[in-house]
């Protein structure tokens, strides 16, 4: 009776494995998705558990961002990334950015990585910026038609972050299929990609590029044409770092924190050489 419920299930389940009579399922049910909500720290937890064992696997996961919700898998995983590929509908022509957890991961990608490429990550990383440097020649991976190219990004989203820790660079584009919108909330994901995701990590609503909140990030106050090396400074009220935003003159600035504490302190810096001004904002705002 047991060799026959195995060989049953062997027929119906290719990634159940038999072994002396019935065994237990080692993977995922061909043919369909798990979905977790992460918005608690016990879900938080699962959900990052079930991505690690999924992504290590070769299979595809769905996860938020701080922009939107991105599909992705191992980038070091050729097959897995042909998954995420088909998944999307997208052509090796297009090949996926590189999500890391973090800056030291750059020189093992990368190389050959400019001055000025360090200095727009120590100033917008984790957060919604992409940079596109010369990869590495021995690196044993096939992400499509790079050009000898790697695109590589932190994205400022716990949950995000959490699952890279663990499993390291992955390949990750926008989790909708090629042509439609992209998905600002796991429901438009799934809808989109279906069973072809193993696991669904739900984090709630994208903020659509803004930093999504956190309890241990800080966050940053800037001026929309602040200077790379602009002086930080601590916001009293909420501790966010605080970078001035430009004036026209060399008089000693003023800010105020544009965060949601509502703090009345000022942030004032000692006069400087004003720099470049694009007439868009002069207040902060959180970026």
């Amino acid at each position: 009776m047991a060799d026959a419920v195995a060989d049953v299930l062997a027929d119906a389940v290719p990634d159940v494995v038999a072994d002396e009579g019935l065994s237990v399922p080692t993977t995922r049910l061909t043919g369909m998705s798990e979905r977790i909500d992460c918005t608690s720290p016990e879900g938080r937890a699962a959900g990052v558990a079930a991505a690690v064992a999924a992504v290590r696997a070769g299979e595809v996961v769905v996860l938020p961002t701080d922009t939107v919700y991105g599909i992705g898998a191992d980038a070091f995983s050729p097959e897995a990334v042909t998954r995420t590929l088909a998944a999307k509908g997208r052509d090796r022509d297009m090949p996926p950015p590189v999500l890391i957890p973090s800056a030291r991961t750059v020189d093992g990608l990368a190389t050959s990585v400019p001055t000025y490429a360090r200095d727009l990550m120590e100033q917008f990383w984790p957060g919604p910026l992409t940079l596109v440097l010369l990869a590495q020649p021995s690196l044993m991976w096939d992400l499509g038609e790079t050009n000898g190219t790697v695109a590589l990004r932190i994205p400022q989203d716990e949950i995000a972050l959490a699952v890279l820790t663990e499993v390291g660079p992955m390949a990750v584009t926008s989790a909708n299929r090629s042509g439609e919108p992209a998905a600002v909330t796991i429901e438009q994901a799934q809808e989109q990609l279906g069973d072809a995701v193993a696991v669904y990590l739900d984090g709630g609503p994208s903020v659509g590029g803004w930093p999504r909140p956190s309890s241990t990030a800080p966050r940053t106050c800037r001026g929309c044409c602040a200077p790379a090396r602009s002086p930080r400074r601590t916001c009293s009220g909420c501790s966010a770092t605080w970078r001035s935003a430009p004036t026209r003159t060399s008089r000693p600035e003023v800010g105020r924190c544009a965060s949601t504490c509502s703090s009345s302190s000022s942030l004032r810096r000692p006069p400087s050489r004003p720099p470049r001004w694009c007439g868009r904002s002069r207040s902060g705002s959180v970026r």
